[in-house]
């Protein structure tokens, strides 16, 4: 599960899952002390239980953790650390897709931020039919949905209610992009085709959790896995 908090990624493994060593800067066990100075670069904590994800999950609300890149917490039981997490959230479900044309990866620019196209499901609307529906909306285009990519969940506050956004994203193919312009209701200014190195250089101005997804795709595209 990967959570989005104040933009830094929290990670939740469980104990059996392989951790390399060499990925994290600073490796800590849940009972021994730390301050949220001591949080820096990437960092994995050992032995998560609620109270500790009660307490990291209010450090990453509160205060603007600069220095941390990720946190990684591995539990015996992750199901309920899991459930915990989400307890404290209102969830709301949304859906969108990284769609591809001829190797170009389709980006919208909203807001001052690069983004992909996404949006929330409507009441009892499918997953799959929401994000076909919420990316041809915000981009006046035709797509087909080609594969599921990883979930990622993004918390913010809304009317002093904490929410917790659960997106399923999915790989797309373009099939039509004669009509192609930004939806202006939706505060977006420009849809532009980007080749991954393009991407790659805009990346720096998007959301922490889009750019998990798309670095996702292009290591995929390395191992052969597309």
């Amino acid at each position: 599960m990967n959570v989005f908090i104040n933009d830094i990624p929290l990670i939740l493994k469980k104990a059996t899952d392989k951790v390399y060593k060499h990925e994290y800067d600073l490796i800590l066990k849940s009972s021994e002390h730390f301050t949220s100075k001591d949080l820096v670069g990437d960092v994995l904590i050992k032995d998560a239980d609620p109270q500790l994800i009660d307490r990291l999950v209010r450090l990453m609300e509160v205060k603007k953790l600069k220095k941390l890149r990720s946190l990684t917490l591995v539990a015996d039981k992750k199901k309920k650390l899991i459930e915990h997490l989400k307890d404290q959230f209102k969830i709301v479900k949304a859906a969108g897709g990284l769609v591809l044309k001829d190797g170009k990866i389709l980006m919208i620019y909203r807001l001052g931020v690069w983004d992909l196209p996404k949006g929330k499901l409507e009441k009892k609307e499918k997953v799959q039919q929401g994000a076909l529906r919420e990316v041809e909306e915000e981009c006046n285009i035709k797509v087909e949905i080609a594969e599921k990519l990883p979930k990622t969940w993004h918390s913010y506050a809304y009317k002093g209610k904490k929410i917790l956004k659960k997106t399923s994203w999915y790989r797309m193919e373009c099939t039509d992009d004669s009509l192609m312009k930004p939806q202006a209701e939706e505060f977006i200014e420009e849809v532009r085709w980007m080749s991954p190195e393009e991407v790659m250089e805009v990346l720096p101005k998007a959301y922490t959790s889009i750019a998990f997804i798309i670095q996702h795709y292009l290591q995929s595209l390395k191992t052969g896995k597309v």
